[in-house]
């Protein structure tokens, strides 16, 4: 068998060809409806038309696939729309989720709000962090509109602009993606859904049954979904970060070097020799207010320069040389002393001893981000005069690097995404699915039949799972082990059965045995089981003792009868064939009582020789009890009611029956009302009501089996019986006075001072 699996054929690739077939459509769909959108200024989108379409068709990879090629394609036209394809994406992911199992009225609805949420407000957070507020966009009109009219915040104005537009277009997406819908055969869809399967497709309530399989912790699934995502979570994560750190510190350097140019141009334009001369005279210093137009002018030159100044650092503080004026800070006079900024005095040290400091980057609540950047100004021989300064505004920084991280993370969550529904799909198709599918298998194995054992076999090698890895190696070692367990089963159950088989029948020679010792009671045990089976059946269907009346113990009890009287073997053959007429002395009489007792060690001893002795326990209850009646006036321990085990109750009244209706060598056989009236008129006293009750309720079924042991005999009966004639067949009948027949006792053999059955 094993080599028979791993021969099998792989995949269709016909399904391959679908599935590429169905990518190219969608990404068509998609490129061409956005260009007739664009071409004619329509307030929509439509380009989510064949991601939807072909989510719906292929299921949650296809649309992925049409989703982000789309907006790859799109990029070479117009850039930022790559950082939109993280939206077709999760559209995708969203749409396979409404219609796993195809589109219904009760799910279009949540669906295209789903979508509209998605592309809109998510889309709309996207395009803040991107091009600011009504950056980008058909919805920026609308969303300036909202701002001035209805909503004073401009991200939520925003947000609501593009939800509404976005609601409208995926109202039309979803409309034209189900009308493609029409247009693709059953067939296709089932091949294009079923495209990963490792194995025979399961239909979809078997899928429905293994989705549904309950683990006591945490599914497989789970795991390795869990695991992927931490590895993919790190992965975008530490790249993320790696990425915005260097573009940060690469803007950071960009404006230092920017900072240095204009840094060198203010050195370039001062004369070191002079300074002193500056802050001595100020601006009534040679030179001093063309060297300041010179620096004012450049200052002006550019929005990014926050502030441009040259200090004279001291111990005593910062000594201005020049400084520049701003819209909102008034600049120092010449000669004016401060104190060291914060930036300065974490550095005063170097700056004293005329050092080169590096940029230092600060956040001031008045000024925002600005980096500070010095260069020391030396003179001729060698000292520091002065430090030439420039902070240059880091704001725009801040928005660049802002804008980088949403791009950063729009493109990785869009990949992330992809990978993640690429890893589930690989688990769930060759690993998952192969799995559950092998213990949904097993937990549908029936054992009940030899049939629907094969049966269940040949679902397990119908299974024909095919991974090529691992997972195949175990499936052919479980198929084969499955078979090769029925195959012994099978040979162990057939063996089992022809085992009991001959243990019931060498039982049954063995109650033959003994009961031909007794010449007078013909087929007793036969027909005392087939009574017994009868009463047990009736009081089930009644619902007595439905605790106890089990299958199991009905079979046990069935079994046991034809041992209710294996005590006997130890009675005389003088005794118990005595053909006389007369009474049972007291010493006879206490000799035959003794069987019963003999029956209860006869089969303890039986019982501690064998494992499974459930019908022989029953065997021991019977041959022990079934001479005590229900007031307690029986034997041998004289136990009364429900003391009694039931199956010797059963039998007291099968054993007195059979006692009644056969013939003896002292009695002719009782008819069959007259007998029904005996064991009805001992209810309560001898017998157990409900037992009575069921045996008379059953009284068909009790006919048959005399007709079936007793045959002509029996009918004769019925007929005097109706006739009005209670007696016995004429040549069956002893020589006995009819008052002597009716006072017979209906015991065994076994009342003191009556005449024996």
């Amino acid at each position: 068998m094993t080599e028979n699996i791993t021969k099998r054929k792989g995949l269709d690739p016909r399904r391959l060809i679908e599935l590429v077939i169905l990518c190219f459509i969608g990404i068509a769909v998609n490129l061409a409806l956005s260009q007739l959108s664009n071409r004619y200024g329509l307030p929509f989108y439509l380009d989510a038309v064949g991601t939807v379409f072909a989510a719906a068709v292929g299921g949650t990879l296809p649309g992925i696939l049409v989703g982000l090629t789309t907006n790859i394609l799109k990029a070479f036209s117009d850039w930022p729309s790559i950082y939109y394809g993280t939206l077709n994406v999760m559209i995708a992911v969203a749409t396979s989720m409404y219609t796993r199992d195809g589109i219904k009225k009760k799910t279009i609805l949540p669906m295209i709000f789903t979508l509209a949420f998605i592309g809109g407000a998510l889309g709309s957070v996207l395009t803040w962090f991107l091009f600011g507020f009504a950056g980008e966009g058909v919805s920026a009109n609308l969303a300036t509109w909202i701002y001035d009219h209805l909503i004073g915040i401009k991200f939520l104005a925003q947000i609501s602009a593009d939800f509404c537009i976005d609601l409208a277009d995926k109202t039309i997406s979803v409309a034209i993606a189900c009308l493609g819908l029409l247009a693709v055969p059953n067939s296709i869809m089932e091949n294009l859904r079923i495209h990963g399967w490792r194995q025979k497709p399961l239909n979809f309530k078997q899928l429905r049954i293994i989705n549904k399989t309950r683990v006591r912790q945490i599914s497989l699934r789970t795991k390795l979904i869990l695991l992927l995502s931490a590895a993919l979570t790190i992965i975008a994560v530490v790249s993320i970060a790696i990425g915005y750190f260097l573009f940060r510190e690469t803007t950071i350097n960009d404006h230092a070097e920017f900072a240095q140019g204009i840094m060198k141009y203010q050195t370039d334009c001062l004369d070191p020799e002079m300074i002193d001369t500056y802050l001595a005279l100020g601006r009534g210093a040679p030179g001093y207010t063309y060297i300041e137009s010179q620096l004012r002018s450049t200052f002006a030159s550019s929005d990014n320069i926050r502030f441009m100044y040259v200090y004279q650092i001291k111990e005593d503080g910062c000594h201005v040389v020049f400084d520049m004026d701003t819209e909102d800070v008034k600049a120092d006079e010449v000669g004016t002393v401060i104190p060291y900024p914060e930036d300065i005095a974490k550095n005063i040290d170097a700056f004293l001893a005329g050092e080169q400091v590096e940029p230092q980057v600060s956040n001031d609540p008045r000024f925002g981000w600005v980096l500070n950047n010095y260069e020391p100004v030396y003179d001729k021989n060698g000292r520091c005069v002065c430090y030439s300064c420039a902070d240059i505004s880091m704001s725009q920084m801040q928005d660049m690097t802002s804008t980088y991280l949403a791009k950063q993370i729009a493109l990785f969550l869009g990949v992330f995404i992809m990978v993640l529904c690429l890893g589930e799909w690989l688990a769930d198709y060759h690993i998952i699915y192969p799995l559950n599918s092998m213990a949904y298998g097993a937990s549908s194995f029936a054992y009940t039949s030899t049939n629907k054992r094969n049966s269940s076999v040949e679902k397990i090698k119908s299974l024909e799972i095919r991974t090529g890895d691992e997972i195949e190696n175990l499936y052919c070692a479980y198929a084969q082990t499955t078979e090769e367990s029925m195959r012994f089963m099978n040979d162990s159950r057939k063996k089992a059965k022809q085992i009991d088989k001959m243990q019931s029948g060498l039982l049954m020679v063995l109650a033959d045995l003994i009961e031909s010792r007794d010449k007078c009671t013909g087929d007793h045990i036969r027909k005392t089981a087939a009574y017994t089976k009868i009463i047990l059946d009736q009081l089930k269907k009644q619902g007595d003792f439905p605790e106890m009346l089990t299958d199991e113990y009905i079979g046990n009890v069935v079994r046991a009868a034809p041992l209710h009287d294996i005590g006997k073997i130890n009675v005389p053959d003088a005794i118990l064939n005595d053909p006389g007429p007369g009474r049972l002395t007291d010493e006879q009489f206490e000799i035959m009582k003794s069987h019963a007792q003999a029956g209860y060690e006869i089969i303890t001893k039986a019982i501690a020789n064998m494992e499974d002795s459930g019908y022989l326990e029953e065997a021991r209850q019977m041959a022990h009890y079934h001479h005590e009646k229900w007031d307690g006036s029986g034997y041998p321990e004289h136990l009364k009611g429900e003391e009694i085990p039931l199956s010797a109750r059963i039998m007291a009244v099968a054993d007195v029956f059979d006692a009644l209706m056969s013939k003896r060598s002292y009695k002719p056989p009782f008819t069959f009302e007259k007998a029904m009236q005996i064991i009805t008129e001992g209810s309560g006293k001898h017998f157990d009501p409900k037992i009575v009750s069921a045996f008379v309720a059953a009284e068909g079924k009790v006919l048959e089996v005399l007709e079936e042991f007793d045959g002509g005999n029996l009918s004769k009966a019925v007929e005097c019986q109706k006739s009005g004639t209670i007696e016995a067949p004429k040549e069956e009948r002893k020589d006995t006075s009819e008052e002597e027949t009716s006072e017979t006792s209906p015991e065994d053999n076994d009342e003191p001072g009556k005449k024996k059955e």
